[in-house]
């Protein structure tokens, strides 16, 4: 069995969806780094960075960062249809994958903690950052659907590791908002895989 330490409107909903596509069974423990308690105190010594979504998987592996649990996920599971099974197709799909992570997620950890990069900063300096972070984040999104939108990588219909986590990535920071402005079409598939069985559950069960 697998277990998830996670929080309600955090990246864990990715984690969850993506346990539930593959059929494994797992156990969830609230946690967060902004919820003290026993759920934290067990994060923390699994994670010191108290980030979630951490998982730790049969055998007693702990792993982090989410590209990493839904790519081993995906491996693991080879007919979840996380990941393709066609070597070109899925070399795309860790590309965007790791772009979603390394991008978006970054940007969204300066809009929502500007104090963690600028311990003395005043309100104002911190406004601007977060100003600044949300600019950039939502340009990101566009360079995204640039690249992925219509690509082998991208099946709303069909929902993988990458539809999962652009899913929930993009609810944070006005991105959806922005998206649905800039790039329509992308919006609306992202609607799509709002829709599905799986992901809606998930998505209300965190306020989505």
């Amino acid at each position: 069995m697998f277990t998830l330490f996670g929080a309600d409107g955090s990246g864990s909903a990715a984690t969850e969806m993506a346990l539930t596509l593959c059929g494994a069974e797992y156990r969830l423990v609230a946690a967060s780094s902004w919820d003290a308690g026993a759920g934290q105190d067990e994060l923390k010594r699994l994670n010191p960075l108290l980030q979630v979504p951490t998982l730790v998987i049969p055998g007693g592996g702990v792993m982090t960062e989410s590209a990493a649990i839904l790519t081993h996920l995906g491996l693991a599971f080879p007919l979840s249809g996380l990941l393709s099974q066609d070597a070109l197709e899925r070399a795309q799909q860790l590309r965007a994958l790791a772009y979603l992570t390394s991008n978006c997620y970054a940007s969204i950890g300066l809009i929502d903690y500007p104090e963690r990069w600028l311990p003395d900063a005043d309100p104002d300096q911190l406004d601007r950052l977060v100003a600044g972070a949300r600019s950039k984040l939502h340009s990101q999104w566009e360079v995204f659907s640039d690249v992925f939108y219509n690509s082998v990588a991208w099946h709303p219909h069909a929902p993988g590791a990458v539809e999962i986590l652009a899913c929930v990535v993009s609810q944070w920071s006005g991105a959806r908002e922005h998206l649905g402005r800039s790039r329509p079409e992308f919006y609306a598939s992202l609607g799509v895989i709002d829709g599905h069985p799986v992901i809606n559950a998930v998505l209300q069960r965190h306020g989505g």
